[in-house]
């Protein structure tokens, strides 16, 4: 039996959809059977599955199982929980992959899944070419297992390995997503006060959305932090895998900043060390890392990369504007809540508080990271145009990610989105003059290749 899926599921680096409309158990069954025989073929036979706190997020992981253990693939049920700690379980038992269903960040109804095999992350061709399984239905057959595996005390015992953070007042915010039942169990071995919000999973998110890259969804962080007079407070996404920040004035800690102060303590331990930042972060993180010694790089956006090039490279340390921080002692993955342990460590180390930290930063003015939509076909033939364009002018251009271009005034950067059919603008300097006029900039290759862009100036 055959069984096409939606193309618009198939992503760069995840499978995911909206229940209902392109996603659907079906789906998730075929997934199941075109993966293990992936896994078949690249020699393995066991697999971790694990799942996130949406209401859609049991039946996906029920069907996918179905169809692993229906193409003869032994699969280790680890139960809901953060996509972190699906990470544990791929590194730490013996399995030969691993399988999150989640929605991460993305809207209620959405769900998805993202896969591992043999310790790497399993992306573009590889999800690709379970397409063509599915097509043409030659699945392999037979009869796994299932077992089941509790491994919440192990991951919570890998975060706190050899702590040596100080005593903080913290407010964690959970958003009601993955992360709540791993944080309510860390802080109980954490030193100091904690407050931890909205930790019951809900996958109706009845609070705010689990989205901590967008500054509204901290409101209740803020709040509390504020009343409280906490230190600091730090929020999760829907899966755990991304991390948002604020000082006690309530200032929000961008991942590049926070990438700034994680730089200091690593680059002590590890001194010439290579840290990566995305093609969105600040000119201010690359001029940091090289002023500790380090040696920065700028790479693309997108975990699955990201993950790549730290193991290429050996950095010990990467991370991206989107709240993802990747660490090389913690098996190369992205996780929020080993993120917030080595925050509290690096200002233990500085001696220095959050806000301190925050205000020795260099300021610049910009952008968020603005998005707009355009057809999914046409998004990277315009970016393609762009650097055309940027050619013939002889302009001090970054290709490594779409276009980031460097000028007087700072920098701009335009690219097509890895998640969404859109195209993704960001742009920093040293007033809003020069920001003012690196958004003209861009204004002007868009009105070129006919594109509006509607977005605020």
């Amino acid at each position: 039996m055959t069984h096409r899926f939606d193309p618009a599921i198939l992503r760069e680096y995840d499978v995911r959809g909206t229940v209902g409309i392109n996603l659907s158990a079906a789906d998730a069954h075929a997934l199941g059977r075109c993966f293990a025989t992936r896994v078949r073929q690249a020699g393995g036979t066991r697999i971790a599955v694990g799942y996130d706190g949406r209401l859609t997020s049991p039946l996906l992981e029920a069907a996918l199982v179905e169809g692993l253990v229906a193409s003869g693939v032994d699969v280790v049920r680890i139960g809901m929980g953060p996509t972190p700690m699906l990470y544990y379980a791929e590194a730490h038992l013996e399995v030969d992959g691993g399988i999150q269903v989640t929605g991460s960040h993305n809207p209620r109804d959405d769900n998805g899944f993202k896969l591992i095999l043999h310790h790497r992350s399993f992306f573009g061709d590889d999800i690709k070419r379970l397409a063509e399984l599915a097509a043409t239905g030659g699945w392999a057959e037979g009869a796994g297992s299932v077992t089941d595996a509790d491994v919440r005390d192990a991951y919570v015992a890998r975060l706190m390995a050899g702590y040596t953070g100080g005593t903080y007042r913290v407010a964690w915010d959970c958003g009601n997503g993955a992360s709540g039942p791993v944080v309510e169990q860390l802080v109980k071995l954490l030193p100091g006060e904690h407050h931890v919000l909205h930790a019951h999973v809900d996958g109706e998110f009845p609070h705010h959305h689990p989205d901590p890259t967008i500054e509204e969804n901290l409101a209740d962080l803020k709040r509390v932090v504020a009343e409280k007079k906490l230190d600091f407070g730090v929020a999760f996404d829907g899966d755990g895998d991304r991390i948002g920040a604020i000082d006690a004035q309530g200032r929000v800690i961008w991942a590049d900043q926070l990438l700034s102060i994680l730089a200091q303590p690593v680059l002590a331990a590890h001194p010439g060390a290579t840290i990566i930042g995305d093609v969105k972060a600040s000119q201010a993180l690359f001029d940091r890392i090289t002023a500790l010694g380090g040696v920065p790089l700028m790479w693309k956006s997108g975990h699955s990369l990201m993950k790549q090039k730290l193991r290429e490279t050996g950095a010990p340390l990467g991370g991206e504007m989107s709240g993802h921080i990747f660490f090389a002692d913690l098996y190369g993955v992205d996780d929020a809540h080993y993120a917030a342990i080595q925050l509290i460590r690096a200002l233990h180390l500085s001696g220095h508080s959050l806000a301190e930290l925050r205000d020795a930063l260099p300021a610049y003015v910009s952008t968020t990271e603005l998005r707009f939509a355009v057809a999914e076909d046409c998004k990277t033939a315009v970016v393609a145009e762009v650097l055309a364009r940027l050619a013939d002018a002889a302009a001090q251009v970054d290709r490594t990610d779409g276009a980031r271009v460097t000028t007087a005034d700072g920098w701009w950067l335009l690219r097509a989105s890895n998640t969404q059919a859109a195209l993704t603008v960001r742009a920093e300097a040293r007033d809003q003059a020069g920001l003012d006029r690196l958004l003209a900039a861009v204004d002007a290759q868009l009105a070129a290749s006919n594109v509006f862009r509607g977005l605020p100036a």
